[in-house]
């Protein structure tokens, strides 16, 4: 049987002053998984994807991806590099 490749257990976030933005987050995926993230302006979706890539890691619970296993992330409103093209920026993400 395949092992998880990401693994989050009660993870959450609490933003100041003292808003719930994540609460008991438990998720995991096998090898090859296609995931989307839906939900109403504010409700997360940014958060739950930073703390995947580990950019953002002042939480509760536990998020880890597998060792060896690298998570990418590329901000909404990122800071382009001019002398690069599309693929050249989204690939230092």
């Amino acid at each position: 049987m395949a092992q998880y490749i990401y693994t989050m257990n009660r993870v959450g976030k609490i933003v100041p002053p003292k808003r719930v933005i994540l609460r008991d987050i438990s998720l995991s995926f096998f090898p090859g998984a296609k995931i989307g993230v839906l939900g109403l302006n504010g409700a997360g979706k940014s958060s739950l994807l930073r703390i995947m890539a580990g950019i953002d890691t002042e939480i509760e619970g536990e998020a880890r991806p597998q060792a060896g296993i690298n998570v990418g992330y590329l901000p909404q409103e990122p800071q382009l590099d001019s002398s690069k093209d599309v693929r050249g920026n989204v690939e230092e993400a």
